[in-house]
């Protein structure tokens, strides 16, 4: 089963090129370790929240865009044994510094745990999130089966939901802060793949409008979760 690492950043608007060069020259040294795809995506159309957002979840200054990414790998078993090869590997000494601040980065190991369609076949994507009660993982995936439902109607090309693995903490932020997680809640990481941002607008708009008498209630505290619309910049997959 593939098993990915979730990044969040802030990067200053005005280093976008600078950060893709820096996002392609890592991609061939997570190839080289066995990673099997990498998307990068930037922030066009991230709300603030009135608990938490993107932006407070890297501590965004102004003049910094968030950019939403992850790293595809075969299996957990492959990324780990990668992240300890690449720390004694003389390419990754040789990277040029990361063009942004990588302090206030968060990141994680997360597995799916629910899958449908093309996930990473998107030009416009939706990026979440949140935490969960352990206790509630089997309700959260019963609701993103329900989901997905309506995305699919709604022109959606692929959906994976991500449950957290291997987070650690950080020192400034990190995945449990960012989502405000409580001591039983499990941080989740997903997106949704669109073909166009203007599809992902209207499928919105009719789900906000539409019946919700048959969804279930959701088995977590929705103000908490932080989402987003993202343009991808670098994607390994149409690279190559």
């Amino acid at each position: 089963m593939s098993y990915y690492t979730g990044t969040i950043a802030a990067v200053p608007t005005a280093g976008k090129r600078e950060f893709v060069d820096h996002a392609s020259a890592a991609w061939l040294l997570f190839n080289k370790h066995g990673a099997t795809r990498m998307i990068e995506t930037w922030g066009a159309d991230v709300p603030r929240g009135k608990v938490n957002d993107f932006f407070g979840a890297v501590n965004a200054e102004d003049g910094e865009t968030v950019i939403f990414s992850w790293i595809e790998w075969p299996d957990k078993t492959t990324a780990d044994a990668a992240w300890q090869a690449m720390e004694q590997d003389p390419a990754m000494q040789q990277m040029p510094p990361m063009p942004f601040d990588g302090s206030r980065m968060i990141f994680g190991g997360f597995a799916p745990i629910f899958e449908r369609g093309n996930p990473n076949s998107g030009h416009y994507y939706q990026g979440f999130t949140l935490a969960v009660p352990e206790k509630n993982k089997a309700a959260y995936i019963a609701m993103a089966v329900q989901g997905w439902a309506m995305l699919e109607n709604g022109g959606a090309l692929g959906l994976v939901e991500c449950w957290g693995e291997d987070v650690p903490r950080g020192k400034k932020t990190d995945f449990y802060r960012a989502t405000k997680a409580e001591h039983d809640e499990i941080p989740v990481f997903a997106w949704i793949a669109w073909p166009d941002r203007a599809t992902c607008d209207v499928a919105a708009k009719a789900m906000q409008e539409g019946d919700h008498s048959e969804m279930p209630e959701m088995p977590f505290d929705g103000m908490r979760m932080m989402w987003g619309g993202f343009e991808p910049i670098f994607d390994s997959g149409a690279a190559q």
